[in-house]
């Protein structure tokens, strides 16, 4: 399993990558490997407001179908559309394959998520 350096992550394995306002979230490697093959990502829609610990949407695998949880409270800025087509990257880069971005409303909620030594803890 791999867990990267400089990401936040959280219990219900999002991870979230911070630049200046704006956060990029996915689910970890973690998660992808539990749900194996995944099929299809269900998108939020750009200018939704989401708060934290909301779902944001879906992500279904040949598996099961679970729900993606938002880390932060933000308003959706930009989501990955090529996920329409390959959800599959998920599986293959789910560092790279960021679902959806957020224009964060308040910032310091991020000091609440885990770093990479914490995560890997919970994982084990």
């Amino acid at each position: 399993m791999i867990v990267k350096d400089g990401l936040f992550y959280t219990k219900t394995h999002e991870w979230l990558k911070v630049d200046g306002d704006v956060a990029s979230i996915g689910i970890t490697d973690f998660a992808q490997n539990q749900m194996s093959d995944i099929v299809y990502v269900d998108l939020p829609k750009i200018g939704a407001s989401i708060k934290a610990g909301e779902i944001v949407g879906t992500v279904e695998s040949v598996k099961s179908a679970e729900d993606f949880y938002s880390p932060i409270t933000g308003k959706v800025i930009e989501v990955n559309k090529a996920l329409e087509k390959t959800p599959e990257e998920i599986n293959k880069n789910p560092y790279d394959a960021w679902i959806v971005k957020l224009k964060m409303s308040n910032p310091s909620e991020v000091s609440r998520l885990m770093n990479k030594d914490a995560y890997e803890k919970i994982t084990k």
